[in-house]
């Protein structure tokens, strides 16, 4: 695969979650019963920046940080093939919380009905949202994020890559052909 573009860089992405940040404390009217849970590998990730972010903004308002593995939730493992699973890390109950899901690329949507159905496992929370830094179209199922940082429409056959420097990487998103 060849590098097509560099969508968003280290400063892009820094801005665009301090303001998604910005847009749950809003919506939420503040952090009274939120959460944040990511979708591991990244989102997770993200999420933490996030609830870093608000708790800058919000005095006191720091929310509780989840980090929820999928793998056993997917409904595309015999296209994608097999991933290696990891710990979910859920240290509140989710019930009647209003759940942000952390997720770092909104492609099809397999990966935010599996996140869905994964978190119902830990309970029921009073809503779910959705925010994700590179919304790229393409859905097959009917998701739609609340909270994106980045729309980018891509072709079928071009793929997104988020890198993280909790990954071992340096921030930025690039598109590959």
């Amino acid at each position: 695969m060849n590098e097509k573009a560099v969508l968003l860089d280290a400063k892009d992405i820094d801005r665009a979650l301090t303001r998604i940040a910005h847009e749950i404390l809003e919506h939420n009217k503040g952090t009274q019963g939120l959460a944040l849970v990511g979708i591991k590998m990244r989102g997770d990730d993200l999420a933490r920046r996030l609830a870093q972010k608000i708790a800058r903004i919000e005095p006191g308002g720091e929310v509780p940080v989840g980090g929820l593995d999928i793998s056993f939730y997917r409904d595309d493992v015999a296209t994608r093939g097999p991933k290696p699973a990891q710990a979910s890390q859920m240290d509140f109950a989710v019930d009647g919380r209003k759940v942000v899901l952390v997720d770092d690329v909104l492609f099809t949507g397999r990966s935010t009905r599996a996140a869905i159905a994964a978190l119902l496992d830990y309970g029921r929370p009073a809503c779910i949202q959705l925010a994700v830094l590179v919304d790229r179209g393409h859905r097959e199922f009917p998701i739609h994020a609340d909270y994106v940082g980045k729309n980018a429409p891509t072709a079928l056959k071009e793929k997104v890559k988020v890198e993280l420097a909790e990954q071992g990487g340096q921030d930025r998103v690039v598109i590959f052909e």
